[in-house]
């Protein structure tokens, strides 16, 4: 009998030693990315709007995990009448206007589908069932730790009317606008596999390379992301002049792509596309396809916007990190504006203000979703947001707008949705908001608001050194919230795990307000759940002006400034006193404006 306790003992003894190598191995495997590799022949009829396609997918596990399991996204397949897109637009509150009933409505072939005939592991078939937008597959063998698989399959497909971001024959007549068209690994990660149904929302993919070629008829101008590696046998204004054109004598052309280390491929394509380029000076190309039957007003918006989009090119790359690549598109198409792998689909027929915002905002998504890519179903504020902090930047300066807050637009939407209850954290799953609204205030204008009200906590000057940090450290990766916060805390040695938490995880509110002034004695009080450390301008009687800062203790330190550093403010206690030299005229809390208060008329004293 004891022998056997002893062995069962020992037994455990030595589970418990595996699973804690097993533990120390991933914990020194400290950050790991899948890897792909796409190589797919695609044969289009234009007039059918129908391709079809053969995939060969070399698929990389990185991770420290056996994959018994592997899933695609099939996008186009949300485009079909009762899909998860339809019956949940037609439930919201407030659905988007470009989707509302309309899937309902499709005809058979008006639909969008992914139809996947075959698909085979390492050369043998495997078991597989499309569910809605994900194909699941059941793989033969795992794919182990640190192995390679390939994955063929033959696929064909529909494109939808034009609805949401991809689809058919636009509103302002582009033929093709094609994005999330092809059957797309699902990402896997320390968190697992990343399988949301598409039901309007944002997308994650797989960092790797794309070789794409494109059977197209001769007609049509296509453009989008990655290099085209036969420009001479294309023409279409992407060859070199002076060289001989070798444009074949059939009714198609194919189009070869070549994309290295992305983890998107758009391509969009019309028979009436003007294709302009402009030559940046460090060596980047960049592309402008547009109509040319646009009224003549809207053609010149389009010659106009060109010099412009080179200079947001070299904002953002000084502003946030180099762009590695050697071109950019701005095509016209999609249904408003939306970021892909080395170019944008966007509306082309609006006043210049709005062509060049739209172009700034898609743009710097190149940096803020696409370089820095982090997973946007779960955390969308870090890239609606960080893009629209950085475009109402480059708008600001290269326009000339002379705003001191670029980003008060944001601050008001914040507290719009505050003052009438619909805000929720912006931790929630981007699907998964009670209304349109509150996703969209919460990722774009709290999500921007998390970066300029950021400058208030740390600084300026550590703001944009920890955006340059952060796009060192995690460009070609999928950070995650954490990663921003240590980026900034890094280069600022200020404690933020107090900032991450209150205004991502919660919707608690700040409010601060100057309970009293008594000769030389202030009182502040905090009001709001959300602490925060405080500027306060003091005006003395004499005429003259001294600026405070109260650093608020959890930060274990305080930003840089020339202010009159106080003793920190514990959080837990309500109200705050401090003692001036001199009799007071008036106090102000924040005359910068970049705290978002969300009453401020508390925030002044004067006499």
């Amino acid at each position: 009998m004891k022998k056997i306790v002893f062995l069962g003992v020992l037994v455990l003894l030595l589970s418990s030693c595996k699973l804690l190598k097993e533990s120390i191995s991933e914990s020194k495997n400290t950050y790991w990315q899948q890897r792909v590799s796409y190589t797919m022949d695609i044969d289009v009829d234009v007039d059918k709007y129908q391709y079809k396609g053969t995939q060969t997918l070399v698929y990389t596990n990185n991770s420290p995990n056996d994959l018994d399991r592997v899933f695609y996204h099939l996008y186009f397949n949300a485009f079909q009448p009762g899909s998860q897109m339809d019956v949940r637009s037609l439930n919201i509150k407030d659905p988007d206007r470009r989707v509302r009933d309309r899937i309902g409505k499709l005809k058979p072939n008006e639909i969008g589908y992914i139809n996947v005939h075959s698909l085979k592991q390492n050369g043998e078939d495997v078991t597989y069932e499309t569910v809605g937008t994900i194909l699941e597959v059941q793989l033969n063998e795992p794919i182990k730790s640190g192995k390679t698989v390939t994955l063929e399959m033959s696929f064909e497909a529909q494109v939808p009317i034009q609805i949401r971001r991809s689809g058919r024959n636009n509103k302002e007549g582009v033929a093709l606008s094609m994005s999330q068209w092809y059957p797309k690994m699902a990402e896997y990660d320390f968190e697992g596999w990343h399988t949301p149904p598409y039901i309007g929302r944002e997308f994650h993919g797989v960092w790797g390379d794309f070789e794409v070629t494109l059977k197209i008829d001769k007609k049509y101008i296509v453009g989008g992301t990655g290099y085209l590696q036969n420009p001479q046998e294309i023409g279409h204004g992407y060859e070199d002049k002076s060289l001989p054109l070798n444009r074949p004598s059939s009714e198609k052309l194919t189009w070869h792509f070549k994309a290295p280390n992305v983890h998107d491929f758009m391509w969009a394509a019309d028979p009436a596309y003007t294709h302009d380029i402009l030559k940046m000076e460090n060596g980047i190309d960049l592309h402008f396809l547009y109509k040319k039957t646009l009224e003549e007003k809207y053609l010149k918006n389009w010659k106009d916007l060109q010099e412009p989009t080179a200079k947001l090119m070299n904002y953002f790359s000084e502003q946030v990190g180099q762009y590695p690549y050697k071109q950019y598109s701005v095509i016209q198409g999609g249904d408003g504006g939306m970021e892909y792998a080395m170019g944008t689909l966007i509306e082309g027929e609006r006043n210049f203000g709005s062509l060049f915002g739209v172009t700034a905002h898609e743009m710097a998504h190149t940096w803020f979703q696409f370089l820095l890519a982090s997973n946007e179903s779960l955390h969308a504020w870090m890239d609606e947001g960080f893009t629209t902090y950085i475009s109402n930047k480059a708008e600001n300066l290269i326009l000339a707008e002379g705003n001191e807050n670029p980003h008060d637009g944001s601050y008001e939407s914040y507290k719009m949705i505050v003052e009438r209850g619909y805000e929720e954290p912006l931790s929630t799953h981007a699907d998964r908001f009670n209304t349109n609204w509150a996703y969209g205030t919460a990722s774009y204008s709290k999500g921007n608001i998390f970066l300029s009200q950021l400058e208030y906590v740390i600084g300026k000057e550590n703001v944009a050194k920890g955006i340059k940090k952060y796009f060192t450290d995690f460009s070609f990766k999928h950070p995650t919230p954490n990663d921003i916060k240590r980026s900034m805390e890094k280069v600022s040695g200020i404690h933020l795990d107090w900032y991450l938490n209150e205004w991502i995880q919660t919707t608690h509110t700040i409010d601060y307000g100057i309970k009293s002034v008594e000769g030389k004695t202030i009182t502040l009080e905090r009001i709001g759940k959300m602490p925060m450390p405080i500027d306060v301008e003091v005006v003395y009687i004499d005429g003259s002006t001294e600026n405070f800062n109260i650093p608020l203790q959890m930060m274990r330190g305080s930003k840089p400034t020339s202010a009159t550093v106080l003793e920190d403010w514990p959080w837990v206690n309500p109200t705050y006193t401090f003692k001036t030299l001199k009799p007071v005229k008036s106090v102000e809390i924040d005359k910068s404006k970049l705290m978002a208060d969300i009453n401020d008329a508390d925030n002044f004293f004067g006499k």
